[in-house]
């Protein structure tokens, strides 16, 4: 068996990096990080921030590479006051902010997340730039019950190519905090953060350092409770792929 596992970039794996002996190689033309776990092989690809290069980089990889599985994971903002910081969600659907319609997470892999400690959501939404304000939020939550940047792509390539999926995330700020900076020009092309731009901003804006400092303990703690999470889930995965294999011969026999 073979699971991909997604991220935007390596501030959310790092953490599990550091648990598991991951291997540096590669996936199709993309960096991959790949590991054993119960007898399965995980790969991890950085796919990097937002819509566009989430596409590219689910598309390349699932069009050179066999996977029988797909997770789409790494950080997420509330938009429902009841999800807090380093809960775990996994969602029946992903809606796209670009593209107004929703995929469907798998229905079994979703049932194998709950039972892994993921609380179901209803709804993920993807949206096609950072969402920075309490107020934004607040007019996303009509839709859904966090929100990121990558997973409505990732899920929609999956189902191109018959790849069984589902999308995971660990919640890093409430639904009533503003970001306390706005990241958008301090991310690299390849989804890395730009130290010098960064204390650029925060010299321009020290008073939101404090804040700058509780969002990145928030996250840490989140990254944290999320590597917790996958490694118990993939093992689960792993050991059930039977159950897995069974449904996919049951489905062929009936058509």
């Amino acid at each position: 068996m073979r699971i991909l596992v997604t991220f935007a970039v390596d501030a959310e794996f790092a953490l599990w990096r550091r648990m598991r002996r991951f291997r540096r190689t590669r996936w199709a033309t993309r960096p991959a990080y790949v590991t054993q776990i119960d007898g399965a092989e995980i790969g991890v690809v950085l796919t990097g921030v937002g819509p566009q290069r989430a596409r590219q980089a689910a598309f390349e990889v699932m069009m050179a590479e066999p996977v029988d599985i797909c997770v789409s994971t790494g950080l997420a903002g509330a938009l429902q006051a009841e999800h807090l910081p380093s809960e775990i969600v996994a969602a029946r659907g992903v809606w796209s902010e670009e593209e107004s319609r929703t995929i469907r997470s798998d229905e079994l892999l979703l049932q194998w997340a709950g039972e892994c400690g993921a609380r179901t959501v209803e709804r993920l939404c993807t949206a096609d730039h950072l969402v920075l304000t309490a107020r934004e939020k607040a007019s996303l939550g009509v839709f859904a019950d966090a929100v990121e940047m990558e997973s409505f792509e990732v899920l929609k390539e999956a189902r191109a190519w018959n790849v069984r999926a589902v999308a995971v995330r660990a919640i890093s700020d409430a639904a009533g905090e503003d970001l306390p900076l706005d990241f958008t020009g301090l991310v690299g092309a390849r989804g890395e953060l730009r130290i010098f731009h960064l204390l650029k901003e925060i010299a321009r804006h020290p008073v939101s350092w404090p804040a700058l400092v509780r969002f990145g303990r928030q996250s840490r703690r989140a990254a944290a409770s999320l590597a917790l999470f996958l490694d118990r889930y993939v093992a689960h995965l792993a050991n059930r792929r039977a159950e897995l294999h069974s449904e996919v011969a049951e489905e062929i026999s009936c058509t």
